[in-house]
């Protein structure tokens, strides 16, 4: 049986050294590459092909969000696990959206960090037991918001990109333009027209109104 191809993206070069060694204990799993951001990941993501790709959230430059995002589009087959220091509700229904296969807390042990591999190359999804009752919670009220939301709604909002999604759904986590540049690594002056795309999509008067919508469908 082949080993589990492993890709490790994280910013810290003493944190990637100590998980290719302990990684190097389970004999099914073969670390093939180490980079230190989500640009380079998702370079060598193309060449390498890797099963798993076991990726930091926080980091320089584009976020492991944005880079498990660009993976996920240009090679679905390939699973990212995301790392996080923190149990945040919204990164890991962010993570979720952008095709991660699986939400990791860097406090876990070893041992788990090893099954949560070997569970997201079996082609399944892996989440910290308490956070699973929260993804259950927030799919019934995206499901009900979206149930109760006019035929005229929910059209409108079938109409936005998906880049326009995800600045909606920053929007209505309170972020200003500039925050969203950041978080999406785009211009201001691109988050703007993004946004006047929207509300003229969805014919509303402000960003307050769409956020308030974005909301009331659970799509946030």
């Amino acid at each position: 049986m082949n080993p589990i191809k492993v890709v490790l993206v994280d910013d810290q070069a003493l944190f990637r050294e100590a998980m290719c060694s302990l990684l190097a204990k389970a004999t099914d799993l073969e670390v093939i590459a180490d980079v230190e951001n989500g640009e380079r990941a998702v370079e060598i993501v193309r060449g390498l092909l890797p099963d798993v790709v076991i990726m930091d959230l926080c980091m320089p430059g584009i976020s492991g969000i944005e880079a498990a995002r660009r993976i996920h589009s240009e090679n679905p087959s390939v699973r990212v696990l995301m790392l996080t220091v923190l149990e945040d509700d919204a990164e890991l229904f962010d993570a979720l959206r952008a095709g991660a296969s699986g939400y990791f807390l860097k406090t876990a042990s070893y041992q788990l960090l090893v099954e949560a591999v070997r569970v997201v190359a079996s082609g399944e999804v892996y989440l910290p037991q308490n956070m699973v009752t929260k993804v259950v919670e927030a799919f019934r009220r995206q499901r009900s918001g979206w149930r109760d939301a006019t035929d005229e709604q929910r059209e409108r909002v079938r109409g936005l990109s998906d880049r326009e999604l995800d600045i909606l759904r920053l929007v209505a986590k309170g972020h200003s333009n500039k925050e969203v540049s950041l978080a999406l690594q785009l211009t201001e002056g691109t988050v703007k027209n993004h946004m006047t795309s929207i509300l003229s999509k969805l014919k509303l008067p402000d960003r307050t109104s769409a956020a308030l919508l974005a909301r009331d469908l659970g799509i946030v």
